[in-house]
């Protein structure tokens, strides 16, 4: 479980970014945060992360005190992030990157399971370098699978949909819906996409800085699309706070 308790956080120029959120992510669920440009929902997959620290509060992983430690630390707690613009390692094939993930050798089986979920072909990437002969939506692909290799306690993804094309982005939702079943992960996204804010157990709205709305995505939901943000058409899916 996930606790972040009054954490503000402020850009450089001393804007206000997040100013005293406080949430609750429960293992066994999918939790999304979802809400308009500019209000915090970057940032705070960030301080999740320990890439950025907070001006104040605590951030809590299953009631241990994670808000002084670094990335790396926070990555062998459990907390498992991918990134809104992947980082490429020239040199480094997919099949090494997943294993390195994953802490362990991989059969060529495993691996080829964990490129499926994202829409890669396992015999055709496995081998191929983690560089600037991917394209944007296969290296976002790629870095998704080592998020799933990990034995995490945490999953967190920041717009997993950016650089996805749809017949893949229906292989994330199952693998998001597989990892939901998981009573000892627990699983936050953050999007605007209204089919993953359909298969969430709870959605989060940040605005502002603040926790706007929060509840179960029956109720929510419908909130959004009726007034909290209009729907873009993106193919079949739909974009919530476009």
């Amino acid at each position: 479980m996930l606790e972040l308790r009054d954490i503000k956080w402020s850009a450089p120029d001393g804007t206000r970014v997040l100013d005293g959120v406080d949430l609750t992510v429960k293992s066994g669920g999918l939790t999304v945060i979802t809400g308009p440009n500019g209000g915090g929902k970057t940032t705070l997959a960030k301080l999740v992360a320990g890439v950025e620290a907070p001006e104040s509060g605590r951030i809590l992983l299953d009631g241990d005190d994670i808000t002084g430690l670094d990335v790396t630390q926070r990555a062998r707690k459990g907390v498992c992030f991918a990134f809104q613009q992947p980082v490429r390692f020239k040199g480094i094939p997919v099949r090494r990157l997943l294993e390195l993930a994953a802490g362990e050798s991989l059969t060529e089986v495993q691996v080829c399971a964990l490129l499926n979920q994202v829409g890669l072909c396992g015999q055709e990437y496995m081998g191929r370098q983690v560089d600037a002969s991917l394209s944007g939506g296969e290296i976002k692909r790629v870095e998704i699978a080592t998020v799933l290799a990990r034995p995490g306690k945490l999953f967190l993804f920041d717009e997993p949909e950016a650089g996805i094309d749809l017949w893949s982005f229906s292989g994330l939702i199952s693998a998001f819906q597989s990892l939901r079943d998981r009573r000892d992960k627990a699983l936050l996204l953050i999007s605007h996409q209204e089919r993953i804010l359909e298969i969430a157990d709870e959605i989060i709205v940040l605005s502002g800085g603040k926790v706007a709305q929060r509840g179960p995505a029956p109720e929510i939901l419908p909130q959004l699309m009726g007034k909290g943000g209009h729907c873009a058409d993106c193919g079949k899916r739909k974009a919530v706070f476009a």
